[in-house]
């Protein structure tokens, strides 16, 4: 029998695979360098396990770093059956299904993509269809191709609005500050605002704090959220809108 399984791909692969690359090249100069008992071999030789050693952290979060990430968030949130959901820049769907396992007949779990495939790889629209159908989701779910900076959505729509390794993506500050201007006007009063992203959190934090949110908060995940190393590290950020004169 054919044993169906999902593939949710790599983050920025491109990433591992030039620094496998330079680390492989650096570590094969390295041993030539040793052997002719020159010393620079030993600099290049720390040089060529800094760039492997990155690649495998950034493998590891992209394969199961972020899955514990979201893992812990579910954990605490405990989502509605009749919950309405939205993805911003959902991928091959791996935090959505997730969350789509949580809800009843009448939940809906709302995916919003371009399908970049430097963003992720192998990410398309019929992958993503088929993960959800794996999974036994895809009827309670829709797959929107759709810009986040400007959602074809009605406002206050949504219960939950989630975001992961997807923002920073826009090159712009404006297109991220659009998106998040996005995800607030679609997100019901008392809704909650989940990011998971690096590098430009504390931007996000400055955006929300201007818009009707409460109870902001901003967090580092620790090593399991790592790209390469802690210098480029995975953010938790949490917001809840606040209801009108609340």
């Amino acid at each position: 029998m054919e044993q169906h399984r999902t593939h949710y791909g790599i983050d920025a692969p491109m990433v591992p695979i030039v620094y496998v690359l330079v680390g492989c090249g650096a570590l094969f100069i390295s041993i030539i360098e040793l052997i002719h008992d020159q010393k620079s071999g030993y600099w290049i030789l720390i040089y060529a396990l800094f760039m492997l050693i990155g690649a495998g952290f950034h493998l590891h979060t992209s394969l199961r770093g972020k899955f514990f990430i979201w893992g812990n968030v579910f954990a605490k949130l405990r989502l509605p059956e009749n919950a309405r959901i939205l993805d911003l820049g959902c991928g091959h769907g791996a935090v959505l299904i997730k969350a789509a396992k949580f809800l009843g007949g009448s939940g809906e779990a709302v995916w919003v993509d371009l399908w970049r495939k430097v963003d992720q790889s192998g990410n398309d629209m019929h992958a993503t269809e088929k993960n959800a159908l794996i999974e036994n989701v895809s009827n309670k779910i829709q797959l929107i191709t759709a810009d986040m900076t400007e959602l074809p959505l009605q406002d206050e729509s949504f219960d939950f609005i989630f975001s992961s390794l997807a923002i920073h993506n826009i090159k712009s500050k404006e297109g991220r500050d659009h998106a998040l201007r996005e995800a607030t006007r679609v997100l019901k009063p008392g809704g909650t605002l989940i990011i998971v992203d690096i590098s430009k959190t504390k931007e996000y934090m400055r955006t929300l704090q201007s818009l009707p949110f409460k109870n902001l908060s901003r967090q580092n995940t620790g090593w399991i959220g790592w790209w390469t190393g802690p210098w480029l590290s995975t953010y938790l950020i949490k917001a809840t809108k606040a209801k009108i004169n609340s």
